[in-house]
């Protein structure tokens, strides 16, 4: 279904470049090879009609690297900040591009923003809340180009099942995010 072929050193990228960050910290020069990336956003789409969790799930080959068996992950829509855009704006158009759903900016609620990788890039993420429902679904999703991404959904009464069953591997930002609607929006 899907293997590794081979792996190389990238003398030229896209999206990520490889730097070496010289620093003094406590009176001691010091180094730290990182990558500069891309920050982003993410959201936490909740789908009133089925009453469900709108997750996305795609093949990750660096998921893959660790785990030959299973490079599949089960992540929040995102989208990498590479636009001169609002972040919500952004958000709004990986919504529609990911999931099919035509949400308005405005209905995007922020979460929080934190960090992540911090051994070896430091990138921001924002993440937003989103409802939708049929009304809003405007086309299939899955991604562009030569993305293939899957939209899955997860019931109210299977999250917290979901959450911790290592079977499905899933972000931090997934379990951080499921852990605030908990917390914020609905008890269970």
């Amino acid at each position: 279904m899907y293997k590794i072929n081979s792996i190389q050193p990238l003398k030229e990228s896209n999206f990520i470049k490889p730097i070496l960050i010289n620093y003094t910290y406590k009176s001691i020069q010091r180094k730290w090879e990182a990558v500069a990336t891309h920050d982003s956003v993410a959201v936490l789409l909740w789908h009133r009609d089925k009453n469900a969790f709108v997750l996305v799930k795609q093949l990750r080959a660096t998921v893959l690297n660790k785990n030959p068996d299973n490079g599949m992950m089960y992540e929040l829509c995102a989208g990498i900040i590479d636009k001169d855009k609002e972040n919500a704006q952004i958000a709004k158009e990986e919504i529609l591009e990911e999931c099919g759903y035509d949400i308005p900016v405005q209905n995007l609620k922020k979460i929080s923003s934190f960090y992540t990788s911090v051994g070896i890039s430091g990138t921001h993420q924002t993440i937003y809340y989103a409802e939708c429902d049929d009304s809003m679904k405007v086309n299939e999703g899955g991604g562009l180009d030569d993305e293939d991404i899957e939209v899955v959904y997860i019931p109210l009464q299977k999250a917290r099942e979901f959450m911790f069953d290592e079977n499905y591997q899933k972000t931090t930002g997934v379990l951080m995010s499921f852990y605030w609607f908990f917390d914020t929006q609905h008890s269970l």
